[in-house]
């Protein structure tokens, strides 16, 4: 019973955060709309309504028995990841499961539940943590991700490889960022750390890639996901 209720769990995770469900070839207009939603901050307000609960309580390592399986793990590092800068927006805590989602990622590419799983999308959120979370260790994890999503770009269906090729160019983005400064200064202001005055001009000219991801791949405005337009906000 309390598998049965995991899985549950877990899937409307997965779900809602893959709206093109688990086949690779989709369509590449409404692909590419998704990822726009979900790197731009369209998720936001649902994810506050709909999974506040099991962020705090997936936060708390209550849902750490869902890593035993390879779409769980993905759905963990989904909440811990990505829920969690919803949940807690402006807040110190939007970042606090970063060191935690990256072990995930670690021990999923040991484990073989990485290759296992099906989809192009599937991989690249998995991969995420490599690039957020901040340490000694991360321009070696950014050339690791950038590896991962070179093969994932090689592999995508044609019609879709266009957005991970913006994906492959965001990761090489972001390592410039973090060979320059060492950590990600927009987070500076939430974290009260005082910024540089190269990060000061950073910030200002608000060039971030995860803001910049998909200018050049069309975007998703004007497009209804789940019932609901696209709203671009982060």
């Amino acid at each position: 019973m309390k598998l049965i209720k995991d899985r549950r769990e877990w899937g409307d995770v997965l779900d809602f955060w893959f709206p093109e469900g688990r086949l690779p070839h989709v369509d590449a207009q409404m692909h590419s709309a998704h990822w726009f939603w979900r790197m731009r901050g369209g998720a936001h307000g649902e994810i506050v309504a709909r999974f506040s609960s099991l962020t705090e309580q997936a936060a708390k390592g209550a849902r750490n028995h869902w890593a035993l399986n390879p779409l769980g793990r993905l759905a963990l590092i989904v909440v811990l990841d990505q829920f969690s800068r919803s949940v807690w927006r402006d807040s110190a805590r939007a970042y606090a499961q970063d060191v935690h989602a990256l072990a995930l990622v670690t021990e999923g590419f040991s484990n073989g539940h990485y290759s296992s799983l099906e989809t192009p999308y599937f991989k690249v959120v998995y991969g995420l943590p490599l690039g957020h979370c901040e340490g000694p260790d991360h321009l070696r994890r950014l050339d690791l991700l950038i590896g991962l999503r070179a093969e994932i770009a090689a592999e995508a269906p044609i019609p879709i490889r266009p957005i991970y090729a913006s994906l492959l160019d965001q990761a090489r983005a972001v390592r410039k960022v973090i060979a320059e400064f060492g950590r990600h200064p927009h987070r500076n202001a939430v974290l009260d750390r005082t910024s540089t005055a190269d990060e000061e001009r950073y910030i200002a000219r608000g060039e971030f890639p995860h803001v910049k991801a998909f200018d050049n791949v069309g975007g998703g405005r004007g497009v209804v996901i789940c019932g609901r337009p696209l709203i671009c906000k982060r």
